[in-house]
């Protein structure tokens, strides 16, 4: 038998892994026939081009314990928002900062649809991937509202998720959540608001679950009202313990 195909666990990267390749290749093939520029300044020849990524702000220490945003001074047990508002993860980090290259990035990534972002953008959360991070945890990608992922054609969540789990070896599931009713877009909205928002809008799978440790995937964190709200569904469903690592970080107003 093939050692690849020799477990359920090594049966499932396996394919994952297949299927990225294929995406891929997919759009390298549309890269040769329309040469791409760079999602952020213009150059020609790349999606995202390397002094565009290497201009991306990332979170680096000090950083809030709880909730992984950027402090100014020392870092701390919590920041100042964490002790105005109840984040329901049991901790959260994001990749870099939702401003300049990055900022662009993801609005392609989302916005015009372009995939050929993801492969460098799963790349860039790999590489933040915390040493610590919950061994063998199962990512689960924030479920986007039908009618947005109906126009969309993809939730980004879930292909950001699977970019980061083919890279760390980690199971994806992305029927793990799901939404019990459609639920505004949370642009514009105001922490109170995107609280009521989402309120009780998920629910979660706890068949496929299985009691595992779970990280919550997503593209954005402003916030933090969705990742907590998909957090109480998780553990209801028996979750033990819920993080939550997002490509980006709104900045605070």
């Amino acid at each position: 038998m093939n050692p690849l195909l020799s477990s359920p666990h090594s049966a499932r990267l396996f394919a994952a892994r297949f299927a990225i390749n294929l995406d891929e290749i997919f759009w390298k093939s549309v890269d040769f026939l329309i040469p791409p520029r760079c999602v952020a300044c213009g150059m020609a020849g790349h999606t995202f081009c390397a002094s565009c990524a290497a201009a991306v702000q990332l979170c680096v220490a000090p950083l809030c314990a709880k909730c992984g945003f950027p402090l100014a001074g020392s870092a701390g047990a919590a920041c100042d928002f964490c002790s105005r508002h109840s984040l329901k993860v049991d901790r959260l980090i994001a990749a870099g900062m939702h401003r300049g290259p990055l900022q662009l990035a993801i609005h392609a990534l989302k916005y015009r649809r372009n995939r050929a972002l993801a492969a460098q953008l799963g790349s860039l959360m790999a590489a933040a991937w915390p040493a610590d991070a919950p061994a063998n945890a199962l990512l689960v990608p924030v479920p986007l509202a039908r009618q947005r992922r109906s126009a969309r054609g993809f939730n980004q969540a879930e292909v950001l998720a699977r970019q980061l789990g083919w890279r760390l070896g980690l199971r994806v599931d992305g029927a793990v959540l799901q939404r019990t009713r459609e639920t505004r877009s949370q642009v514009g909205l105001g922490a109170v608001a995107r609280g009521e928002n989402v309120s009780g809008a998920f629910t979660a799978s706890a068949r496929r679950l299985r009691g595992r440790r779970a990280v919550l995937i997503d593209d954005v964190c402003t916030t933090g009202a969705t990742l907590s709200e998909c957090a109480i569904a998780l553990r209801a469903a028996g979750a033990p313990l819920v993080w939550a690592f997002t490509l980006a970080r709104a900045a605070r107003t």
